[in-house]
């Protein structure tokens, strides 16, 4: 397939949080507003005046520095994140926006509200408290704790516009955002798909790191040169997988399992799209905040949730993505030293072959992917077992 518009371009922004684009919004007199989890709505970060920074430490190596106030038994993420901070790299933010969700992306944001990593005299770190259901009083105390710890504090140290206007404002761009990245997506469920998981990580992470009102004409050009992309004639890979997971950043994760034969069609993972880019609806006579409460409550499928039901919910949500992207497997990864993903990865990997009778490949990964050999060799392995399945069900057949 011919390359798509901007795809180098988004490879360079990715190569650091400070990217041109953030700088250019800095220069405008625009705040950078950081968070690291979607339990923090991005759209309350993308007030008028403000933009959201979904925080990563790409180009990460040993992080030394940070493993000496964290010790080595925690996640490579929270850790890299650290050390980056601890280099300056997040010097930009004017705000981190925290939530009390993971444990170790917690310890972070602790050390950032109480070492003075940031040099920046304005720059605050404030957390919100996350229910751990989805009934009525979780929607309540959700609802309050963004008030207090997000808005009001917006308003009090910056002066942002935190009105009803504000807000709506606000969600119109970020759907906007969220038509054009799941149009772009639609494109991996086509027989033959038009873009490659690699690529279409490019451009979910971009949409997460960089300002919206500078990136989203370029992700329109990169939706309008995709329509009249066409596949090869030849098919590069040799079977389609659904990656699940927990938090996963790099690009070049997804490009390791497409060069071993199995393409990515759909990213249900904590930096995916699904869920993440679904458009918030406001019904007549209610309140913006409390569309945006619903909105993430009704579509988070993160694990930290445990009751039965919603275990259920993300079993099936898992299965209807492996037939809506007509895919041939299931990757299921999680961060080394990461809880809640290490409950989801188990049971992913024993009950969907069981019951479903879906391939699942489950990986133990680290932030930074320095054993490419072993996954290489699991990756392999697991589309030589697809084509076996394949080839032994053609013969029943």
């Amino acid at each position: 397939m011919r390359d798509l518009k901007h795809l180098i371009y988004y490879e360079n922004l990715l190569l650091e949080a400070n990217n041109e684009l953030v700088r250019q919004a800095k220069s405008e007199g625009k705040l950078a507003l950081g968070y690291t989890c979607s339990f923090m709505p991005e759209v309350l970060l993308d007030l008028p005046g403000c933009f959201s920074v979904r925080l990563r430490a790409p180009r990460s190596s040993t992080p030394d520095m940070a493993t000496y106030y964290m010790s080595n038994r925690t996640c490579l993420y929270g850790r890299s994140l650290m050390e980056r901070a601890l280099e300056g790299g997040f010097n930009f933010l004017d705000a981190e926006m925290a939530t009390e969700t993971c444990t170790v992306t917690c310890r972070f944001q602790e050390h950032m509200q109480m070492m003075n990593i940031i040099d920046n005299p304005n720059f605050f770190c404030d957390f919100c408290d996350i229910p751990f259901k989805k009934n009525e009083n979780s929607v309540d105390h959700y609802r309050k704790q963004l008030q207090a710890h997000v808005l009001d504090n917006l308003q009090s140290h910056y002066g942002v516009d935190i009105s009803d206007e504000a807000i709506m404002a606000a969600i119109e761009e970020h759907n906007e955002l969220c038509r054009v990245i799941t149009e772009i997506g639609s494109y991996r469920k086509l027989e033959k798909p038009t873009i490659t998981g690699f690529e279409f990580a490019l451009c979910q992470l971009v949409s997460l790191c960089c300002p919206k009102y500078l990136i989203l004409p370029y992700l329109k050009e990169t939706l309008e040169d995709l329509k009249t992309r066409e596949p090869d004639a030849k098919v590069p890979y040799r079977c389609k997988v659904v990656l699940a997971g927990s938090e996963n950043d790099d690009p070049y994760f997804t490009k390791l399992i497409e060069d071993c034969g199995a393409l990515v069609v759909a990213d249900r993972h904590c930096y995916g799209s699904l869920p993440g880019r679904e458009e918030i609806i406001v019904r007549e006579g209610q309140k913006p905040l409390d569309a945006i409460v619903r909105h993430t409550l009704q579509h988070e499928m993160c694990p930290r949730f445990m009751e039965q039901d919603t275990m259920r919910q993300r079993k099936q949500y898992l299965i209807d993505l492996y037939h809506e992207y007509h895919a041939d497997g299931i990757i299921v990864e999680q961060m080394k030293f990461c809880e809640y993903w290490s409950y989801e990865r188990m049971i992913n990997s024993l009950v969907i072959p069981r019951d479903y009778g879906i391939p699942v490949c489950s990986i133990e990964k680290e932030y930074v992917n320095a054993a490419t050999g072993q996954l290489r060799t699991r990756f392999q392995a697991f589309v030589e077992s697809i084509e076996i399945k394949k080839i032994q069900g053609g013969a029943k057949a």
